[in-house]
């Protein structure tokens, strides 16, 4: 029989287009499992890191799955760094400063005294302001890959006294982030670091003073407004920064599709704390009945933050990259005073 043109096409070209068309696929059968420590406790965990988790294992539908655990579960916080670095923890949710890093930035972490003014600035400052690339390019050369930063809550004392003056914060013993504790050192506050898990008591035996880690919203979720009465206004940063870390070699086993879907769910835990903590803050300094409120009048507190710029100056000086990040803080700050409200007032 003669093969017509009409033949050829649609049993012949047509067919074996079909057939070039359809792709190998290779199911994947055993899924990539990673274990995961967050700086925070099982209560405040649920809303900083588990709904991110959860997110993520429920659309990666088998392929990888994120075991979560909560501070000092795994290794205390303090570790957390170098379990990441030598993969006995696959990923952590973690500010610089908190886990030690040993890296240039690690300063920076955490609340960097009178830098920030509000949670919006910690995304500008990493995506339009360099911040990300000297993050990730510092992580690298540690065997670290720095997934993303955000912002959460700002930072005020919470203590079992009244503060309402410097003086007042002379001899405290309070529990902080090691940057603020060498910063606050200089009037007379006694920096304390302990397990994270042991500050309510702590705070309730009176073996410390006071927190000076969050802002109010924490204060009520973990606890700690139950067993302090005051809650200082004057902030030492309008926002914490925070960060998703991996280990370098667990991270270039993902698929991509699977690094864009943690990056995404990470993006989301960012967005979700950006309101959270905000809406927060200002309903429980309303409507809180524990904490009742107390401020340093704002000509003796411009004593602490005329204080903040020599420190800034005093870590710029250390290196030539922390003078690079200090003028970015710098920069961003001068233009946002020269915007004026709402930016800055």
């Amino acid at each position: 029989m003669t093969t017509t043109r009409r033949k050829f096409i649609t049993t012949g070209a047509l067919g074996g287009a079909a057939v070039l068309a359809a792709p190998a696929v290779h199911a994947q059968t055993t899924p990539i499992k990673w274990r995961m420590q967050t700086y925070a406790g099982a209560a405040l965990g649920e809303h900083v890191c588990k709904p991110a988790i959860e997110s993520f294992n429920k659309i990666a539908a088998g392929q990888m799955e994120i075991e979560l655990y909560f501070a000092d579960q795994l290794v205390p916080t303090s570790e957390l760094f170098r379990a990441m670095q030598a993969g006995t923890i696959d990923a952590v949710q973690s500010d610089d400063d908190s886990m030690q890093s040993p890296t240039e930035v690690t300063v920076f972490g955490g609340y960097f005294p009178l830098t920030l003014r509000y949670s919006l600035d910690v995304p500008v400052l990493f995506n339009q302001y360099g911040l990300k690339q000297i993050w990730e390019e510092e992580y690298a050369k540690v065997g670290i890959q720095h997934i993303s930063a955000g912002s959460w809550d700002p930072c005020n004392f919470a203590t079992r006294d009244p503060i309402k003056s410097l003086a007042d914060l002379n001899g405290k013993r309070i529990f902080t982030f090691p940057t603020a504790g060498r910063f606050l050192a200089q009037f007379g506050v006694v920096p304390v670091q302990m397990p994270y898990e042991d500050i309510q008591v702590a705070l309730q035996t009176g073996e410390i003073d006071g927190v000076a880690w969050s802002g109010i919203t924490e204060d009520y979720t973990v606890g700690w407004a139950d067993v302090t009465k005051y809650y200082l206004t004057n902030p030492i940063s309008g926002a914490w920064i925070g960060h998703f870390f991996a280990n370098q070699d667990r991270w270039n086993e993902v698929p991509d599709h699977l690094k864009e879907l943690l990056r995404v769910c990470f993006d989301q835990s960012h967005y979700y704390r950006q309101w959270w903590y905000w809406g927060g803050e200002a309903d429980l300094r309303v409507n809180g009945p524990k904490l009742q409120l107390t401020t340093i009048p704002a000509e003796e507190w411009a004593q602490v933050e005329t204080a903040a710029t020599k420190f800034w100056d005093e870590i710029a000086a250390e290196s030539e990259l922390k003078a690079k990040v200090v003028g970015i803080f710098k920069k961003y700050n001068e233009t946002m005073t020269k915007a004026g409200a709402p930016y800055r007032y």
